[in-house]
């Protein structure tokens, strides 16, 4: 009969065992930069830029250098109000034609400039055509994000310094769990009008390397997880699953005894 039991006890308890020890993930599966050692030097891409592309939503600020901000003002009359063309109340909204329109200055096609091409375009138009000697132009993103999509939902990180590298990007979103393949994680990038998906691989100092490492405005990181996760969510109640089946079993071995015992 104790064999009997044996058996039962292990039936129920090796199943268990076996769906941990499956769970389990190795750090060779989920650290970063394994073969980045100590004073290793990679160098980067310090010049990168974020390209403006459609619907992009560009902060843009006209002054004079000779203190007479009079000269600027009509240039400005856009910022932050409602109704200008090519106006969102926050900025510029770059259309799908890859245009704004500017107060005075009018029609600009700004698509495929970065930042600071885009500033040299308006202060060479302010400059060329007479409407002030010395002007200073900034333009800023204002809608520059980073969306991650993962098993569990989705979410979005707004980057200030127009700047984002992938580890920065899962670093502030906290999208890369424990449960998450680092072997795999894809970014999605419009790319002259089509989508393009590539997976990068963070464990390696490869990934310095690749183009799609520093991000770009709207795109979407997707990472998979090693398994499902409703396994993963049964994994952590699973303790008190089998606590109670155990509870059960012990339950039903001290009733069988004592019935036994009293025969």
């Amino acid at each position: 009969m104790n064999m009997k039991k044996n058996k039962s006890f292990w039936a129920i308890v090796l199943p268990f065992l076996a769906a941990m020890a499956s769970s389990c993930v190795a750090p060779k599966d989920v650290r970063y930069l394994q073969d980045m050692e100590q004073k290793r030097v990679v160098a980067l891409n310090r010049k990168f830029e974020a390209v403006i592309s459609p619907s992009d939503i560009l902060s843009i600020s006209v002054h004079n250098d000779n203190m007479d901000n009079e000269l600027a003002n009509p240039f400005n009359q856009g910022r932050g109000g409602a109704g200008t063309s090519g106006n969102s109340g926050s900025g510029y909204l770059v259309d799908v034609n890859g245009d704004i329109e500017m107060p005075v200055l009018g029609h600009l096609h700004v698509a495929g400039l970065t930042r600071l091409q885009l500033i040299d375009t308006i202060r060479r138009r302010l400059t060329e055509e007479s409407y002030m000697g010395k002007p200073r132009v900034d333009v800023r993103f204002s809608n520059f994000k980073i969306y991650i999509l993962n098993a569990e939902g989705g979410s979005s990180i707004s980057i200030n310094n127009e700047r984002c590298t992938l580890l920065e990007a899962l670093a502030l979103s906290g999208a890369a769990d424990l449960y998450t393949r680092r072997d795999k994680i894809g970014v999605l990038r419009e790319v002259d009008g089509k989508m393009t998906l590539r997976y990068l691989d963070p464990r390696s100092s490869e990934v310095f390397e690749d183009p799609f490492f520093m991000l770009q405005q709207n795109d979407i990181i997707l990472t998979d997880p090693f398994r499902s996760i409703y396994f993963k969510q049964w994994l952590n109640s699973g303790w008190s699953v089998v606590a109670t089946i155990m509870s059960v079993v012990t339950s039903g071995l001290a009733i069988y005894a004592l019935i036994k015992n009293n025969k």
